[in-house]
């Protein structure tokens, strides 16, 4: 994960910028999956109502900065005439961060999202200023469309995802969501006092279970389990971890879970993966329904499929003796989850 080298944008502006979330306790989910305790960390709360705010406005006003050769925020912002626009691909909750940071910083931005995105998000992106660029296809061609309009000069790539391990945009990204793991490190300290033995996360490209392998390294106890959840239909984390490599996948993605709909896992996120030995849990779409209702029903957030993705993956392993007995999951297992994104009335609506 990169540190910010100038321009006030690090941890600290993260922390002042936004609200820590809360972080809940959830008996009944820890009799239904036959566990210890199940915690489950909303972000829902989060500004924008998803952890993606974090990663889109702190890269893109770190991109901004250092285009401008600003020294400070407050540098940056009196340059507002001379500032680029702002490009991105996105699901619908990226693109919601990056229009979010070029607003801040009095610009503009193109988000490009492929055509079945529902019109609610794209609404949300609209309200903020951003420019709207609907993409035939899938969620990677989009990327591949966002990316041929940096090159030719529209404006400035904000990626999450990208080849290049050392891609400076991407790691910020994960860097902003590197906040969830701090805010998490403290909560189980302070409010809990126990430590979870097993994050069961979801990913698209692997941003945020990257994120929270990196940042949770030191929080979880034995076995130490970090498991990386995603549709069987979209699995480009699990097939980047069995090949060494980000590998495209086929078909066209279609999953209920539309945040994760992504065919190509992102070199940086991968590279963090490997090195803490994270595993792939692939659920179904039945699973992922059920989980959005399973959550409600134990006191939990409401949420979408794709921010209930984790909790599909722990209902899915606990359901299972083989998968128990591979994870470790006992009478005796913490469980952390994080509740991505609340829902909102009209998602799954092109």
């Amino acid at each position: 994960m990169t540190r910010s080298r100038s321009t006030g944008l690090d941890a600290a502006f993260l922390s002042k910028e936004f609200r820590q979330t809360p972080l809940i306790e959830l008996p009944d989910l820890a009799r239904l999956t036959g566990v210890g305790r199940v915690f489950v960390k909303v972000e829902a709360e989060r500004r924008l109502g998803n952890f993606k705010s974090l990663g889109g406005m702190f890269a893109g006003l770190r991109a901004l900065a250092r285009h401008a050769g600003a020294a400070t925020l407050a540098e940056l912002y009196a340059r507002r005439a001379a500032l680029p626009r702002l490009i991105c691909a996105s699901d619908g909750n990226h693109g919601l961060a990056v229009a979010a940071a070029a607003a801040r910083a009095g610009t503009k931005a193109s988000i490009y999202l492929p055509a079945d995105v529902a019109r609610s998000r794209t609404l949300r992106i609209q309200a903020y200023g951003g420019d709207v660029v609907r993409v035939a296809g899938t969620y990677d061609d989009a990327v591949d469309a966002a990316a041929a309009a940096a090159a030719n000069g529209d404006g400035l790539l904000i990626p999450d995802t990208g080849n290049e391990p050392d891609d400076a945009v991407v790691n910020d990204v994960m860097s902003g969501y590197g906040l969830v793991a701090r805010e998490l490190v403290a909560q189980f300290r302070d409010e809990v006092r126990d430590r979870p033995s097993h994050l069961f996360v979801q990913a698209g490209v692997g941003g945020l279970a990257a994120a929270m392998a990196e940042g949770l390294q030191n929080l979880l106890q034995a076995p130490r389990k970090f498991l990386v959840v995603e549709p069987e239909s979209a699995a480009c984390v699990a097939r980047a971890l069995i090949e060494g490599r980000p590998v495209r996948i086929a078909g066209d993605l279609r999953t209920c879970a539309e945040m994760l709909s992504c065919g190509l896992a992102s070199a940086a996120a991968l590279r963090t993966l490997q090195r803490h030995h994270a595993q792939s849990v692939l659920v179904g779409e039945d699973r992922l329904h059920a989980a959005v209702a399973a959550l409600r029903e134990a006191g939990g957030p409401d949420t979408t499929p794709s921010g209930a993705a984790g909790l599909a993956g722990l209902l899915h392993a606990a359901a299972q003796a083989p998968l128990r007995a591979s994870y470790g999951l006992d009478r005796d297992s913490r469980v952390l989850l994080i509740a991505t994104e609340g829902f909102v009335a009209g998602d799954g609506i092109p």
